[in-house]
């Protein structure tokens, strides 16, 4: 286990230098830049000391060796879009609070559907199964920014109930807890779902039943346990997307997380920025599958890896 551990953690930095060349490579090969005369009118002087500042007046292959350089010391330069700070201190500034949001989220999303996927596998066709199946439907076909609305006019305008928006305490963050929870909710249940009625119909779950025991002791025994598996899979890779944020959710709400700073890094052309993101979602991802493919260990014990391999 711990060889197989190692060998994931080497590929991991593979992939890390991978995307950091892919990614380097697609910003620079863009045109225009972040200092454009466009969006900034400087003379030339001016602009070719900004560029001398900020080192991108040097060849690519430096630029890119210097950054990765001082990334390894957890160095990843100074964001365009917010010049008073450092990437990694506006990253620890904000990631927190979408950390939080998304955590919260998640926890909801996965215990209701958890509990609704297995309620709408045990009533097959019934209306508890029809009603699970509509809001599953709503909460993956539904764009979140119109949820969003839709509880922002609701509990926030007509009734006054909930804040429109901030991020200041627990009535803050019921409607884009809410919101953030909804679409992974839905993709839990219908998971969920499929994985209980196919456990349902196995041998060993009709060889349970016969031999007397309980519906309930074959339900969360039997069932429930053999039906973690595939659900792994699934819940794994939406934490990196959770735990970084959402765009549009943390707009409207306007929550001051780390997902504004994702599509914003890109328009505003903020190499640093875009850099230190995108290996922080490489790292996630990469750990979130090594993190899944260890507990596929303890939910199955036939699961065993032997010198990286499974």
């Amino acid at each position: 286990m711990l060889r197989y551990i190692l060998w994931r953690l080497v590929g991991l930095i593979g992939v890390l230098l991978v995307a950091s060349v892919i990614t380097f490579s697609l910003m620079h090969a863009v045109p225009g830049g972040p200092f454009d005369e466009e969006k900034m009118p400087l003379s030339p002087e001016a602009k070719a000391n900004i560029l001398r500042k900020y080192g991108l007046d040097k060849p690519l292959h430096v630029q890119y060796g210097r950054y990765m350089w001082n990334a390894l010391h957890f160095d990843f330069g100074i964001p365009f879009q917010s010049p008073g700070e450092t990437v990694a201190g506006l990253i620890k500034r904000t990631w927190p609070i979408s950390a939080q949001l998304g955590g919260m989220g998640l926890l909801i999303a996965f215990s209701c559907g958890l509990l609704l996927g297995i309620l709408s596998a045990v009533k097959q066709n019934t209306w508890v199964d029809y009603l699970t199946t509509v809001m599953s439907t709503l909460g993956i076909t539904v764009p979140s920014f119109a949820i969003s609305i839709l509880l922002i006019v609701v509990f926030a305008t007509i009734y006054r109930v909930l804040p429109t928006g901030g991020w200041g305490g627990p009535k803050t963050w019921i409607m884009p807890v809410i919101v953030y929870a909804l679409g992974p909710m839905a993709v839990v249940a219908r998971y969920t779902r499929s994985s209980v009625l196919e456990t349902l119909r196995a041998d060993y779950v009709r060889t349970a039943r016969a031999k007397g025991l309980k519906e309930r002791s074959v339900l969360f025994i039997h069932v429930l346990k053999n039906s973690l598996i595939p659900l792994l899979t699934v819940v794994g890779p939406m934490l990196p997307g959770v735990l970084t944020g959402s765009l549009f959710v943390e707009g409207i709400f306007r929550i001051p997380g780390l997902g504004q700073f994702f599509v914003t890094s890109i328009f505003e052309r903020d190499y640093p920025m875009i850099m230190a993101l995108m290996l922080l979602v490489a790292v996630l991802i990469g750990i979130t599958y090594l993190i899944t493919d260890l507990l596929y260990v303890l939910v199955d014990p036939r699961v065993r890896y032997e010198r990286g391999v499974r």
